[in-house]
This record gives structure tokens, C-alpha cells and sequence, in this order.
């Protein structure tokens, strides 16, 4: 079937200068993990923003951290292009997750809320049956969820600490993707989550950036390992992302205040920013991409 440019209307142009809040922001703290309802400003994860075409009819997907960040972003954008989703977080992060799941449900979908703690190999092996039992089945796995914690020395980081960040950003991943694949048909995805810290790392995340290090890692080692059994696997690099990361991680008020503004945009993105990617790299119409980094980083740093 031809078209012609009468079947098409113009998309409008967007400044990426303007799309979001530029530095300097409000001092503000929150105890960890966070809750995006409580920033200020608040973040945009795509709420009014995200419209869908159907591009992921009929799927199934568990994400980790979809109360905020790039996860809720990403459970948003799933649902509107027409996946049911189920989403995991931690327990004080309820407020925040309830919003997200509103928001699957008024997009026509399923939603499913599961909260617990990723640090449990249990919990990890739960969530994922839990997930398949209320979708009827599982073909996304996004993980997501990270602990980050702001330490300007490494005698700062207690072994209680690091443990703790390592099991959240490694072992997690680990556990919920060894209990996931026995369920996952060929076409199916997983996505990490890695960063920008995974080859450019701060000097006061250490722990942090050598689990996105890993990340980055697994998601190509995976997706060899995988191809043979048809399922991708691939990672998504943000840059500074205005997230309840940003303001439960003990990072200093005078970091906070310029956050994102070392970019060449010179703002941090939005989660909503990077819906886009994580809609790609799930639909079937990515079945070439596997094995590769997505970076989103305002013209900052390289995935």
C-alpha cells in the first residue's frame, strides 16, 4: 500500500535545550529510597506527554523500580502501547507505585503492584512467578531497580553498604533472570538498566559505578549466550536523570543545585526522555539490536 505525504500530518519540533528544568534547583533532601510525588520539581516520567500505536499489543512485562525513574517511565510507555505490566519496588515506595498503577489501568491494561526487597534471592524467585501468574505469562524483563548512595571517600562505604548496593544492582539482576528464563519464548527481551557511571565514573560513587560497570557486562555477554534461543538482551545508559536518586542519595545541596547542568544541553533529562528507548528495545521491531547500550546522556559521556 503507497502513501502519500497527505496521509501524514508534520510532527512538531522540540528544543531539547527546553524540554525540561535547567539548574539551578531547590535544595532538598528525602531519606532513602525517595519518592518522586515529594520532588520539586516534579519529574516528568511521560504522564501527559507518552501516546501509544499499539507497538507492544498482547505483552507481558515485569519491571523493577517501576514506581520512579526510567522504570515508571517505561511501565507508562508500555502500557499505552498496549502491554499488560507488573512492577516491582520497595515498600516505602508504595505511594509512588500506586500512581503507576493507576496510570497502567486507566491505558486500558493489566497492572500488577509487588513490592518487596530485591536483596532476597527468594524475593527475586517470588517476584517472578508472581509476575507470570497475573499477566498470564512474562516475554519483557526490564531490571531496573539500583541502590545509589553519595560517599565522597571509600572509608565512608561500610561493608553493610556495599554489600547491600551490590546485591540490589547485580545479584538482583542475576537471581531474577536465572528464575525468568525458563518462561521466556523466543521473541522475548530483557533490559538492563546500566549508565553513563559504567565508563565515566564519579569520584564519589564507587560502589555505584562499578555495578553499572557490570551491568554493561552481563548485557553483552547475555546476549550471546541467548541469541540462540531468540531472545535479546539490552541495556539502557542514561546520563543525569532527575530522579528520587538524586535526592536520597546523600549527594551534597551544592551538587544537587547544578545537577544535570555539566551537560551539553545543560539540564538533566527526564525519565519520560527515555521511554522511547526502552518501548525499541522491547518490540519486536528491534529483533536486529541485542548486545547493545542505548545511551541517553544530554551529549554527556558514552554508554
Amino acid at each position: 500500500m503507497a502513501f502519500s505525504s497527505t496521509d501524514l500530518s508534520p510532527a512538531a519540533l522540540t528544543d531539547p535545550q527546553t524540554v525540561g528544568p535547567k539548574p539551578p534547583f531547590e535544595r532538598q533532601s528525602q531519606p532513602w529510597p525517595g519518592l518522586a510525588r515529594d520532588m520539586r520539581p516534579r519529574p516528568d516520567h511521560g504522564e501527559s506527554s507518552y501516546r501509544g500505536s499499539g507497538r507492544l499489543a498482547g505483552r507481558k512485562a515485569l519491571i523493577t523500580g517501576g514506581d520512579s525513574g526510567m522504570g515508571r517511565a517505561a511501565a507508562i510507555a508500555y502500557a499505552r502501547e498496549g502491554a499488560d505490566v507488573a512492577i516491582n519496588y520497595l515498600p516505602d515506595e508504595e505511594a509512588d507505585a500506586q500512581e503507576v498503577i493507576d496510570l497502567i489501568r486507566a491505558a486500558g491494561r493489566t497492572g500488577v503492584a509487588i513490592p518487596g526487597d530485591l536483596c532476597s534471592e527468594d524475593f527475586c524467585k517470588t517476584l517472578v512467578q508472581t509476575a507470570i501468574d497475573a499477566l498470564g505469562g512474562l516475554d519483557i524483563l526490564v531490571s531496573n531497580a539500583a541502590r545509589q548512595q553519595t560517599h565522597a571517600s571509600i572509608l565512608d562505604i561500610s561493608t553493610e553498604e556495599f554489600d547491600r548496593t551490590m546485591k540490589t544492582n547485580i545479584y538482583a539482576p542475576f537471581w531474577l533472570i536465572k528464575a525468568a528464563l525458563p518462561h521466556l519464548a523466543p521473541g522475548s527481551a530483557i533490559i538492563g538498566t546500566t549508565s553513563e557511571q559504567a565508563t565515566d565514573p564519579s569520584e564519589d560513587l564507587y560502589d555505584y559505578a562499578q555495578t553499572k560497570a557490570a551491568t554493561t557486562n552481563y548485557v553483552r555477554s547475555l546476549a550471546k549466550q541467548l541469541a540462540s534461543r531468540g531472545i535479546r538482551v539490552n541495556g539502557v545508559a542514561p546520563g543525569p536523570i532527575w530522579t528520587p536518586l538524586q535526592v536520597s542519595g546523600g549527594a551534597t545541596m551544592e551538587k544537587l543545585e547544578q545537577f544535570g547542568g555539566q551537560t551539553p544541553l545543560g539540564r538533566p533529562g527526564q525519565p519520560g526522555e527515555l521511554a522511547g528507548i526502552y518501548v525499541l528495545l522491547a518490540e519486536s521491531g528491534g529483533s536486529y539490536a541485542t548486545g547493545q547500550v542505548y545511551g541517553a546522556a544530554g551529549g554527556s559521556g558514552m554508554p
